[in-house]
């Protein structure tokens, strides 16, 4: 096997290993996902098809795209993180005092059944070594973003 290959399936597997992670959280341990969470997910899944991609067609432009995919979601669990750590202000309607909440009727915030499950995306539900998911993300990310720039050097 290539080690362009070899990279290629590592960098993807990761991305795909995280997203599975994050599913697991979420559905066999109850842990629902914030706004920034589910924003996290999106270049993981786009990192695993251009993986797919890449392993079937040739050249550095694939693996290229997967190295700014990891990038982006390491950025975006930077960020997470940084709000987790009130480093600096989140979005509105999931962070603080909840001001994006002012669209609810005030019948729909006080009816559970009705009222929409909100996670706040300032607070941190899980950590490991005092390091949140989010901040997990980040740093698996960027030694994934690695690995798919070497493999499109070798592309």
């Amino acid at each position: 096997m290539q080690r362009r290959t070899l990279y290629i399936l590592i960098a993807a597997g990761g991305s795909a290993a995280l997203l599975l992670g994050a599913l697991a959280f979420q559905h066999l341990g109850g842990l629902a996902p914030c706004k920034l969470c589910l924003w996290q997910r999106w270049p993981h899944a786009a990192a695993v098809v251009l993986g797919a991609a890449a392993l079937v067609r040739p050249g550095a432009a694939l693996p290229a795209l997967g190295g700014c995919a990891a990038l982006t979601t390491a950025g975006l669990g930077l960020y997470h993180a940084g709000v987790e750590q009130a480093w600096w202000p989140g979005p509105a309607g999931c962070t603080g005092g909840g001001a994006g909440l002012s669209g609810l009727s005030g019948a729909e915030l006080l009816n559970p059944e009705s009222a929409p499950a909100i996670v706040m995306c300032d607070e941190v539900p899980w950590q490991m070594l005092g390091v949140s998911m989010a901040g997990w993300n980040a740093l698996v990310s960027l030694a994934l973003a690695a690995l798919w720039l070497i493999a499109a050097r070798r592309g």
